[in-house]
């Protein structure tokens, strides 16, 4: 019974962490059209953010507030400059942010070498329920996660700035017409979806520690997560990545993590192959 728990509670957990990656991902694909295939690499320099802190003597803490501030800062200018330029060639928009995610990832390469860097988890121990012991900091990601769903639910659903975001994806034209300020608001949303990438960086650092293809390991999965779960709502992207992370946090628990990571990615295939709309279809909230 110990052991099971101890398997729920470490399936939970990395499926906190696949939610965080997705959330931002989720946004910026269901409002913008678009895949950012630099999302791996937002994930990366929150992480690098967070351990720059660290290293510079500072709180850990103080590179986790600040780690999403300045990622979603710095895709707020990319999309101003760069992405702004290709909506209406989503091939090309996608194909240039993976350029940008390219020279980021190598620009931290350049800074950290080939090196596998720690940092110390903000809350060390475990928590001990009888006889099970799990890690503290990881229950914290849960409940961290879980707030940050809430509160991008209630901002995109209960803020006028969640009802400018939504009339922009429903109707562009439209929205301009009624005062709204669409390049603002596909800027706001991009800033909005990579600081969610940083933050999740900045939270996993001190899980798998920090290195230059750190992004890499997450980005596919989330884009698997986003395309089961459904482009066009906030809670299709959220339920595929809760099926892709309890998959890929399940399986290797019954067979080698290679051949888990296989068969997520084979029925993940299959499903978007018989249901292309994903789980959950629509636009919306």
């Amino acid at each position: 019974m110990a052991n099971a728990f101890v398997a729920a509670f470490e399936i939970l957990s990395f499926g906190a962490i696949i939610v965080l990656i997705v959330l931002g991902l989720g946004i910026i694909a269901s409002m913008m059209g678009i895949f950012n295939f630099a999302q791996g690499e937002f994930v990366l320099l929150g992480a690098y953010i967070t351990y720059l802190a660290y290293a510079k003597g500072l709180p850990i803490w103080a590179g986790m507030v600040a780690a999403p501030f300045l990622v979603g800062g710095l895709g707020f200018v990319l999309e101003a400059l760069i992405i702004r330029r290709f909506y209406a060639a989503p091939i090309v928009a996608m194909l240039g942010t993976y350029a940008l995610g390219l020279i980021i990832r190598e620009s931290v390469r350049g800074l950290i070498g080939g090196f596998y860097l720690t940092v110390p988890e903000p809350i060390g121990g475990s928590i001990d329920i009888g006889a099970m012991h799990i890690s503290a900091w990881r229950f914290t990601i849960i409940v961290i996660t879980l707030l940050v769903m809430a509160g991008c639910y209630l901002l995109l659903s209960r803020t006028s700035f969640g009802l400018r975001m939504r009339a922009t994806l429903e109707n562009p034209s439209l929205a301009r017409a009624s005062g709204i300020s669409t390049p603002l608001m596909y800027g706001a949303t991009f800033a909005f979806g990579s600081a969610l990438a940083g933050l999740a960086g900045a939270l996993i650092v001190p899980v798998f520690s920090l290195y230059a293809d750190l992004g890499l390991r997450f980005l596919i999965q989330g884009f698997v997560a986003v395309m089961v779960g459904g482009v066009g709502s906030f809670i299709g992207p959220v339920a595929g990545a809760g099926v892709i992370g309890t998959l890929s946090a399940a399986l290797p628990w019954i067979m080698a993590p290679v051949v888990a990571d296989v068969l997520v990615f084979v029925l993940a295939i299959v499903f978007i192959k018989f249901r292309p709309q994903g789980l959950i279809a629509g636009k919306g909230v």
